[in-house]
């Protein structure tokens, strides 16, 4: 969703580059930390975490889920403001979602079309449904009722996460493989699942997603309301402020856990990412500090094309070419460096921002040639 924002009753305003660039350094990270090159050998922070507990990496995910919500308000208030018929939106909708659930089924199966393997939840799968589902909760209803929807989603998760007996055990349980989600996930989805009998993009866990989407939805809203420009900023911090500080108490009982996106995840992320995106608001929109983050505005501008290179050439690098004993590219570009003794944990650095430097090429020929893929 590349698209201008329109605030209604005041003349049309260029893009919000504060959410380019924020959107671009996300997609940067999210390249950087999955492939690295030596997958034994990453820096602790640049691993997701094993189970309870964050790290910056587990920032990545929720941030584009957040920024898609604020893409929504800022996308459909425009539209709404020209006329369009609503019928005409959710067409769009629709189409952006079917397609966007597509691409992350064909991702599972590359680089061997194995149709065996693929992969019903996802990455591009999850963002497919929390923009369908924002999209047209932003066209037909208000920021109170997106807030007490929130709400209700937030508390109603963790009280059957933790309240509510796992079959087979007997009492609520929240360990790997082993809790609500994950049964409910074992019984419903067909076909491979991430981490064999359960899914990090499972059912259950969808539905908090959704309320990072609508957080991002309330943001976007205030980003579009008539109050002055300070305020906006001031209103940004505190509502993340208060999201993060929220979310930081609420781990005291439902820990933060991204695989199982707990409530307290979804206000600490949240809360970090409005907090950022109000940082860049102001130092980019507002005080015009704008070049330094040209290469991160050329990401974001084509997300999604990077999303899809990196795929691809993380397919290309790692399949072993001449059958099962065959060896990567990885494989020789790794072997012939290791022998210079520099430590394995910078080897593996070096490929994965070496690699996120590779993406950026086609996506910089593309933005070139003002060529965007849009959904």
């Amino acid at each position: 969703m590349q698209q201008t924002f329109h605030q209604p009753g005041i003349e049309n305003k260029p893009r919000l580059l504060a959410l380019d660039i924020f959107r671009g350094l996300t997609i940067a990270a999210m390249i950087t930390v999955n492939e690295p090159g030596i997958h034994s050998r990453v820096y602790a922070p640049l691993l997701h975490a094993e189970w309870n507990g964050i790290t910056p990496t587990d920032y990545v995910f929720p941030s584009f889920i957040f920024m898609v919500g604020v893409s929504i308000a800022l996308s459909y208030s425009k539209q709404n403001a020209a006329g369009i018929p609503k019928k005409t939106m959710i067409g769009k909708i629709c189409r952006r979602a079917i397609i966007l659930f597509i691409l992350g089924l064909f991702l599972s199966i590359l680089p061997l079309f194995d149709f065996s393997n693929v992969r019903i939840p996802g990455v591009l799968q999850r963002i497919s449904i929390v923009y369908f589902f924002c999209a047209l909760l932003f066209l037909y209803s208000g920021w109170k009722f997106q807030m007490k929807l929130a709400a209700f989603i937030l508390i109603g998760y963790c009280l059957m996460m933790t309240l509510v007996p796992v079959p087979g055990y007997g009492y609520a349980i929240m360990e790997p493989g082993k809790n609500l989600a994950a049964w409910l996930d074992a019984i419903i989805i067909p076909g491979r699942m991430y981490q064999g009998n359960w899914d990090p993009e499972g059912i259950l866990s969808t539905f908090p997603a959704i309320v990072t989407g609508i957080n991002g939805i309330l943001i976007g809203q205030l980003i579009l309301s008539k109050q002055t420009i300070e305020r906006k900023v001031i209103w940004m911090l505190l509502a993340g402020f208060l999201a993060f500080t929220v979310g930081n108490i609420w781990n005291w009982f439902f820990p933060i856990n991204k695989n199982l996106w707990t409530s307290s995840f979804v206000l600490y992320t949240s809360g970090l990412a409005a907090m950022i995106l109000a940082s860049l608001y102001f130092i980019v929109d507002i005080l015009g500090y704008k070049k330094w983050g040209t290469f991160a505005m050329i990401y974001g501008s084509n997300a999604i094309a990077a999303y899809l290179i990196a795929d691809i050439f993380s397919d290309l690098l790692f399949l072993k070419w001449g059958g099962k004993n065959g060896v990567s590219a990885n494989q020789v570009i790794i072997n012939a460096v290791l022998p210079t003794g520099i430590p394995q944990e910078i080897i593996s650095l070096i490929w994965a921002l070496t690699f996120c430097l590779l993406c950026f090429v086609p996506v910089y020929i593309l933005y070139k040639k003002k060529i965007f893929l849009k959904i």
